[in-house]
């Protein structure tokens, strides 16, 4: 499976530099807000766990799932919402936590999700951010890093999930997805 990886983008530490770096700047923005943390599932929940504890202040936490790539390595472009949080929103400060900003498309949906629902305020933070991928004027509010062209996985990031478990991210081989498309 190792040989499946072409080139690492970001080692364990480096992760863990950009985590660091993001809980801080997150716990000074937000220390006399009402935080609710929600986490993108799957591909954010690692990174998730991990900025949550990088965070120092109080603050609650939910999931929400939606999908648009399926098993495939493009958007669909096409959300579907597989399971919203819990709750009335009225008064949190919504900061969500994805894997990636891509498409975009995940993001501006859940934006209008949320400020339809009555949060207060409603934020994102990627840890990977692929510029190139998405239309200008679409960003997040708090960002690891810039990701380059390639299809990405580990750290939670998959294809047809596999890979998640690696405790880097790594561009994937072409050959091992090329002809594979499942969308």
């Amino acid at each position: 499976m190792f040989s499946d990886i072409q080139q690492t983008v970001l080692t364990q530490q480096q992760i863990a530099d950009l985590v660091a770096r993001l809980g801080e700047q997150i716990s000074r923005d937000y220390a006399h807000k009402n935080l609710l943390l929600v986490g993108v599932l799957r591909g954010a929940v690692v990174f998730f766990a991990d900025l949550m504890r990088a965070i120092t202040i109080p603050c609650r936490i939910d999931f929400i799932e939606v999908s648009s790539y399926g098993d495939g390595t493009s958007s669909s472009g096409t959300i579907t919402l597989r399971k919203d949080v819990k709750g009335p929103l009225a008064g949190f400060d919504i900061l969500l936590v994805e894997d990636m900003l891509d498409s975009g498309n995940t993001i501006s949906y859940l934006r209008r999700h949320f400020q339809d629902c009555g949060a207060a305020s409603v934020k994102c933070c990627v840890l990977l951010d692929k510029q190139s991928a998405h239309a200008p004027g679409i960003s997040a509010e708090y960002v690891g890093t810039c990701a380059p062209d390639g299809f990405l996985v580990g750290y939670g990031l998959d294809f047809a999930q596999n890979y998640r478990h690696l405790p880097y991210i790594g561009i994937l081989r072409p050959q091992v997805y090329q002809g594979q498309e499942h969308t």
